[in-house]
């Protein structure tokens, strides 16, 4: 049922098509207004249409633009391709590769996406590929074509990594550290400049990587900082590169702490740092409920000890994780995996159900932040799902009693990243990717030493890079999968000389 327009687009070829989507009288629209707005009680069902990376999108609102359609897409890997059905609040979006299209498919499967606050629905489309011409039509001619010129700019408009925040509703002061905290759980905030605009209050806010940008847009636009106030709006900027001349309440530079605080503008340590120290209390803490809607976004600031998440104490730490390969996990490697992104306290495989776990992490925000970042990505050969439990913790097995292995207590694991307040590694948390930062590598161990272990961890290593103390390298593998994997086998690893190699997943490419 759901995949009706999308055969129906898929079967005609050419001329005819075309004509089927120019007349407004053909018998194509009733066929796909019933297929869009289908009964409502029927769950969406995946599985019609296998995997492609042309991706069907339905029940867009009217207003939606195709840069907003884009952004859904951006986070899971490149855009290359979008048509728009306006009148009949549908899209199809290609992706760059199937398994970005897979990826983003496994995402939402889970967490509804939304345009405009509006729930969309999003399916494999039985294209393959979406060839456009200057009309903005699909024909269904096989060798795909590039996209038009709007549809490029709506691309060149979302590489920036740039945004541009507005905040309405301003009840509450928002300052400039407040946005950094928020906006850095999605990648490294390199400046920022705030000023006051139409009686608004307005950001420019600069990312390392335009995907950085991306990412924050999709999961921010249209969220409040505090209960029911501070709403953020997000677009994407047209500059590329932001000019910070002074490091103060107003602008910063984060990449220049040598730059001066300007005309009597008080600088960051004599006002901002006091305020926001951890010893202080922090502000957004002292809002009740403060971040709520946010928790994911402030989860690495919140653990670093920088912002106090009030209203948090309801949700639980505690993650389900399914469709595991019940041959090959343990919960050693859950703990390994899902300790990239939170300091697992136990982990306990489902005597009866050995495909599924319970995870607890040390709080909500670690378990909120490893769900977004894991759920939809492959372990052992299968694509696994994340989602928040309804356990409050995870219970150890009664004294006395066996339960072959399948539950470990790692409170006091030395292993744990996070422990630290204000540790780097809340600076370094990334998505899963197919390059893999070490560090803590012993002097005397060669390139040819790492490809050739990384190699043994069932992969192929592409490209590998020393950094300049060869104390830490970058390696990258054939494809994410075989990053996990390699990560799960290779993070504190024996070196030698009671030396542990650390590893974790990199933002960057070599």
């Amino acid at each position: 049922m759901d995949g009706i327009s999308d055969v129906a687009v898929g079967v005609k070829r050419g001329a005819e098509e075309l004509s089927m989507y120019n007349s407004p009288n053909s018998g194509m629209s009733s066929i796909s207004d019933r297929a869009s707005n289908g009964s409502d009680s029927k769950k969406l069902r995946v599985e019609e249409a296998p995997p492609s990376r042309v991706l069907h999108i339905r029940k867009l609102p009217n207003e939606a633009s195709e840069t907003e359609v884009i952004a859904l897409g951006l986070p899971f890997g490149k855009v290359t391709n979008i048509l728009t059905l306006k009148g009949k609040n549908q899209a199809f979006l290609e992706m760059g590769t199937e398994e970005a299209a897979v990826t983003m498919v496994n995402y939402y499967a889970t967490v509804t996406p939304h345009v405009r606050n509006v729930p969309i629905f999003i399916q494999y489309s039985n294209h393959k590929e979406l060839k456009t011409d200057a009309g903005n039509q699909v024909s269904g001619a096989p060798s795909g074509g590039s996209p038009s010129s709007d549809v490029q700019e709506a691309l060149a408009a979302a590489s920036s990594p740039v945004l541009r925040i507005i905040i309405d509703n301003m009840f509450y002061p928002v300052t400039l550290d407040v946005l950094q905290q928020i906006f850095s759980k999605f990648g490294t905030v390199m400046k920022i400049i705030t000023f006051t605009k139409n009686n608004q209050f307005q950001a420019l806010l600069q990312f390392s990587e335009p995907v950085n940008a991306q990412q924050a847009k999709l999961a921010l636009d249209g969220q409040n900082i505090y209960n029911s106030c501070c709403t953020l709006r997000i677009d994407f900027s047209k500059l590329v590169n932001l000019n910070v001349k002074y490091n103060n309440d107003k602008s910063r530079d984060y990449t220049r702490p040598d730059l001066p605080a300007g005309d009597g503008q008080p600088s960051l340590e004599s006002t901002v740092a006091a305020a926001f120290s951890k010893d202080s209390g922090s502000l957004l803490g002292k809002i009740p409920g403060a971040l709520n809607p946010l928790s994911a976004a402030a989860a690495a600031a919140a653990a670093a000890g920088r912002v106090a998440l009030a209203g948090q104490a309801g949700s639980s730490g505690v993650l389900l994780v399914s469709n595991l390969n019940e041959e090959m996990v343990t919960p050693q490697s859950l703990f390994t995996l899902f300790g990239v992104y939170g300091d697992v306290q136990r982990v306990k495989i489902l005597y009866n159900k050995k495909d599924s776990a319970l995870i607890q992490m040390s709080d909500a925000n670690q378990a909120q932040l490893a769900m977004s970042h894991l759920n939809g990505q492959k372990m052992y050969g299968k694509v696994i799902r994340v989602t928040l439990s309804k356990h409050q913790t995870v219970a150890l097995p009664r004294d006395g009693l066996d339960d072959q292995g399948l539950t470990k207590d790692y409170a006091n694991s030395p292993l744990h990243r996070f422990k630290k307040p204000g540790s780097k590694n809340f600076q370094n948390i990334f998505p899963p990717s197919a390059t893999l930062h070490l560090s803590n590598i012993p002097q005397d161990v060669m390139e040819d030493d790492l490809r050739l272990l990384f190699s043994n961890a069932g992969g192929a290593v592409k490209a590998f890079k020393f950094f300049q103390d060869r104390k830490m390298a970058l390696i990258q593998m054939t494809s994410v999968e075989e990053a996990i994997q390699a990560l799960i086998d290779l993070h504190n690893y024996n070196m030698g000389g009671n030396q542990h190699l650390r590893v974790s997943f990199s933002k960057s490419t070599i």
